[in-house]
């Protein structure tokens, strides 16, 4: 089913990426964007999980420089049977992360410093089991080229709007030409249509990945705990954290904007901490 709404997905990016340069450019701008699309088709494959890392400056850790966290990432992978995916640590003192990779052999898992600094051990392993289960149900492919392709078309859907303000690029209004109402239109358009994709996408793997990650650990209320306490830190000190990038997080990191709000990739946080409850109940109150 992921390799189905990974298609779509791409599919779907790819026609507004095309119909933004056609509005853009005419015929010439059309091509120019069918083309971009199809590397960005094959580079947010390969690449799109280096270019999140490095958005948000995360660094590597060792085995040396965090021992106790590496225990736990193995322990909780050999309880998903999954390979151990890289770690990173991202400098920041919101406290959230993040998984990314195209696969489970090719995985990361980033957790900002802050979530270190608040969380117990046992909710530090709640948010890295939720993170795994992203993983081992395959939603971080998913999830890292929706990333790409909403910030590509955001950033061209800027540039359209300043073509617009000056009649658009040759100021032509004929087949092959660009009509600057359309393109304001588009300009418009295609950064709303790109966060509904994303929004098709990610509310309903954020339930799965939590009853996925409560099954890992073993400990749903832990995971719920530290849910509240992450809702908690967005709230008081939002993220600087791009939209385009906002659904790859275990909790939206833009609260306290009303568009992001309105616009949220992510489920009620009080139903998610709802059905870990209950979740806890059918595993013995843990």
């Amino acid at each position: 089913m992921n390799h189905v709404k990974t298609g779509l997905l791409l599919a779907g990016l790819t026609v507004l990426l095309v119909l933004l340069g056609r509005a853009l450019g005419g015929m010439n701008g059309m091509l120019i964007a069918f083309a971009l699309a199809l590397v960005m088709n094959v580079g947010s494959y390969w690449f799109s999980d280096r270019i999140v890392l490095s958005m948000y400056h995360a660094q590597p850790i060792t085995p040396g420089e965090a021992p106790e966290l590496y225990r736990m990432v193995q322990r909780l992978c050999e309880r998903a049977n999954l390979p151990m995916p890289a770690l990173y640590v991202i400098p920041d003192p919101t406290p959230n992360a993040f998984a990314t990779g195209r696969n489970p052999s090719h995985s990361a898992v980033a957790v900002n410093e802050g979530l270190l600094r608040i969380l117990d051990s046992a909710e530090v392993e709640g948010v890295v089991a939720h993170e795994l289960a992203h993983i081992k149900n395959r939603d971080t492919l998913i999830s890292t080229i929706a990333a790409t392709f909403a910030g590509a078309i955001t950033m061209i859907a800027n540039m359209a709007q300043w073509a617009a303000m000056f009649g658009g690029f040759g100021g032509r209004d004929d087949d092959d030409g660009v009509n600057p109402i359309a393109l304001l239109a588009m300009a418009i358009v295609a950064p709303i249509a790109a966060m509904v994709l994303q929004l098709a996408i990610s509310r309903s793997r954020e339930y799965l990945a939590d009853r996925t990650g409560a099954e890992i650990c073993g400990r749903p209320l832990a995971l719920a705990g530290a849910l509240r306490k992450l809702e908690m830190a967005a709230e008081a000190r939002p993220m600087r954290a791009e939209p385009a990038t906002a659904h790859m997080f275990i909790v939206n990191p833009l609260r306290g904007q009303a568009f992001a709000s309105l616009f949220s990739t992510h489920p009620p946080m009080a139903e998610r901490i709802a059905r870990l409850q209950a979740l806890a109940q059918e595993m013995g109150g843990r």
